[in-house]
Parts: C-alpha cells; sequence; structure tokens
C-alpha cells in the first residue's frame, strides 16, 4: 500500500540511532523527506552516512538539543526553509533513567522532567505553524509502556512517560481544530543501544542474545525476546501517513504483549 508520505516533510528528534533513525530510514524509503537532530555531530554523521547516497538530497541533520527552544526552533525553520514546509514531527528524543525511589534525587526529578517535557513541547511549537498549514499533519510520540504500568526500577521515567502520554491526549483535542493529528506510540523492551550498554555493564558472562532472552522472560514479555527498531517504525510511519487521517488522540503499544493496561 501506497501510504502517501513521498515528497511530505518530516522532522524527527534523536534520529542518530535507534528507533529515531529506523524512523528516519522507513520515511526515507516512503520517499519522504526528513530533517533529523541529536545533540552528537560524529554519530548523526555517522548514521546519515549509513543511509545510502538516495536519500542524501531528501535528507538534512542538524545537531541540537530538544531543551534548547531557540535551537530547536532555528533547526525547524532550516527544515521548512530547506523543504518547503513540514507536514509531521516524530519526538523520539529521549532516555531512561535506571533509579529507583531511593535513588533518585531533586536533580534527577528536574532533568528527567525537563527531557520528557521540553522534548515535545519544544519541538512541537516550533513546527506548528507549518504544520497548521499542511494538507495532512500528524505529530507521533514516541513514548513507553511505562506510562500505563510504572517501573519501580524506573521511577523517574515512569511518571515522566504518563505526564507525557497525557499531555498527547490533550493536545490531540487542542490541536485539531488546526488539522494537527497528535498520537503516541508507547515502545516495551526495543533492542537499541542502551540494551547492549546495559549487557556490557552487567557483565553477566552470557551472550547478549542468552541474555535477551532472560530479561524478556523476566520481564514478562509474551513473545519472549526484545523488539526491533524498525518494528516501532513501522508504526510511526503509519500513523504519519495520511491514510490514517481519521486516527489521533490515540496510543499504540509496540511492545510483544508486555502491555498489560487495557486503557
Amino acid at each position: 500500500m501506497d501510504l502517501g508520505l513521498a515528497d511530505r516533510t518530516i522532522v524527527v528528534t534523536g534520529g542518530s540511532s535507534g528507533v529515531g533513525l529506523a524512523t528516519v530510514r522507513a520515511l526515507l524509503d516512503e520517499g519522504a523527506r526528513v530533517a533529523t537532530c541529536g545533540r552528537d555531530a560524529d554519530r548523526l554523521a555517522e548514521a546519515a552516512a549509513g543511509l545510502g547516497v538516495a536519500g542524501r538530497d531528501r535528507l538534512l541533520t542538524g545537531v541540537c538539543d530538544v531543551r534548547d527552544a531557540d535551537a530547536v526552533d532555528r533547526f525547524v525553520r532550516a527544515a521548512a526553509d530547506t523543504f518547503g514546509g513540514i507536514d509531521g514531527l516524530v519526538n523520539n528524543a529521549g532516555q531512561s533513567r535506571m533509579k529507583g525511589l531511593d535513588d533518585s534525587t531533586a536533580e534527577d526529578w528536574r532533568d528527567e522532567l525537563e527531557l520528557k517535557f521540553a522534548g515535545v513541547l519544544n519541538p512541537l511549537r516550533a513546527a506548528r505553524p507549518f504544520l497548521a498549514r499542511s494538507a495532512a499533519a500528524g505529530v507521533v510520540n514516541i513514548n513507553a509502556v511505562l506510562a500505563k504500568q510504572p517501573e519501580p526500577r524506573l521511577i523517574t521515567t515512569s511518571a515522566a512517560r504518563a505526564g507525557i502520554l497525557n499531555l498527547s491526549k490533550s493536545l490531540s483535542a487542542e490541536l485539531a481544530a488546526d488539522g494537527i493529528r497528535v498520537n503516541s506510540v508507547c515502545l516495551g523492551l526495543i533492542d537499541t543501544g542502551q540494551w547492549t550498554r546495559r549487557h556490557a555493564a552487567a557483565a553477566t558472562g552470557t551472550s547478549y542474545e542468552d541474555w535477551q532472552a532472560e530479561l524478556a522472560a523476566d520481564r514478562g514479555v509474551a513473545l519472549g525476546r526484545l523488539g526491533r527498531a524498525e518494528e516501532v517504525a513501522y508504526a510511526v510511519v503509519t500513523l504519519l501517513s495520511p491514510r490514517a487521517s481519521y486516527i489521533t488522540g490515540t496510543s499504540i503499544d509496540v511492545c510483544g504483549g508486555v502491555g498489560r493496561s487495557i486503557l
């Protein structure tokens, strides 16, 4: 099926690795024009080089921290100037903080809430005027199933994720009059760089494959494995598509069955 994304411009934050990079690749494969940013210039350049020559004329990259509203505004405006507008936004930048209540400082809470909320609000505020001019504007906020079923080992992240899910619902109603759809994709355990780093730090002596299987079993993942970044990207791209023009204010779990909430 043609998703109708050819020649549409999508901004993706945190596109240098993991789900962000997989989303950039999937969008380019659909013929879209993509502007993506990251904090590390070297990683961003390496990621862009790995996307191949075919997408070079449809790809814009920029070094940007989503917590810096002015930098985000400059990047988004550059994307609109380069490609003639913006049709979609994927708010992907972020990370998980593996800490419980007793380990979490006041600074941890401030940093986590700032990153999660700035990571949605700064790009959205910058892109909103351009999205409002699009005939098929869509925003996808990358979230986690933690938003609906908190994890004690990730207490600050769980709380922030819940707030972002609530915010996304509010935004879907607020922006509907402008023709801007807002949806969420909630992740479970996805095989990205953070899990390889945690495996290395654990130094268990087991292979990464065996460690993944044990982790999936421990977390109750019905499919018995970690997800792949491209499996998330497919859901994101579908929600951005004009084919999903009557879908807003909802969330899709991409989590292998670990999600136990019915809401």
